[in-house]
């Protein structure tokens, strides 16, 4: 699962790890995160892995050394994402034309096509054997995100690109599916949750708080299992009702 050695990721990874399943855990540059959350996981064969995620080549480099050392590969959860430090704010009133640019080709190249190129090269793996794909999008897809609209967009995208990919990809019995989050407790969303901002964002959901990496985890691990298949396609909210949709 990529992104894996933080945040919703790393709670993603211990989930699978839990129930049994070996895990490959992906990093960018946080090999020594990647390395403590393989040594802490349950059960043996986990792996580490890595590669920029905007770099189209080492993706598919990435997915194949995960399967190779895992010996097959059934689930992919494209998990990493621009957001907080790697996606500051870019109101169209307030950025410079070079950093609008730089924003969406940024946000765009991690989000959408590095998850693109991983859904890619992993159903390669999964052609003969099935397999599930599932997506971490946001809530920020629906109501939309003024100040960060690169990622707002690029998560609108992935749902879509999942939704394409359910149906081309059912003959095969592979299953693909989205959660989409509102705010999560990570060390991503800290700086967002403190004070005074924090606690307006906590008020948004009438449960008066956010999410908890664990939660999330159990709607991915859900979507995983062979009992879910008939969810292919679908996108699960999970923000507290802080955001309705119809």
């Amino acid at each position: 699962m990529t992104g894996s050695s933080r945040g919703i990721g790393r709670a993603v990874a211990a989930r699978f790890a839990a129930a049994g399943d070996r895990v490959a855990v992906h990093h960018r540059d946080s090999a020594a995160l990647a390395e403590e959350l393989v040594a802490a996981l349950p059960g043996r064969g986990h792996v580490v892995v890595r590669a920029d995620l905007a770099d189209a080549a080492a993706v598919r480099a990435m997915v194949d050394d995960a399967a190779h050392r895992l010996g097959g590969l059934d689930v992919l959860v494209n998990n990493a994402g621009a957001f907080g430090p790697t996606d500051p704010p870019h109101p169209v009133f307030g950025t410079d034309y070079d950093r609008w640019q730089a924003m969406w080709r940024d946000t765009f190249a991690v989000n959408l096509f590095g998850a693109a190129n991983a859904a890619w090269a992993a159903a390669q793996h999964m052609r003969e054997r099935g397999g599930r794909i599932v997506n971490v999008s946001s809530r920020g897809a629906f109501r939309g995100e003024p100040e960060q609209p690169a990622y707002g967009a690029s998560k609108a995208a992935l749902n879509a690109m999942a939704q394409s990919l359910a149906v081309a990809l059912a003959p095969y019995g592979i299953a693909v599916a989205c959660v989409a989050p509102g705010f999560v407790a990570t060390d991503m969303t800290n700086e967002h949750l403190k004070a005074e901002r924090g606690d307006a964002i906590r008020a948004q959901s009438p449960f008066g708080r956010v999410a908890r990496p664990e939660e999330i985890a159990s709607a991915v691990h859900w979507l995983a299992s062979a009992e879910a298949e008939w969810a292919s396609g679908t996108i699960i909210d999970l923000n507290g009702a802080s955001y309705l949709r119809t």
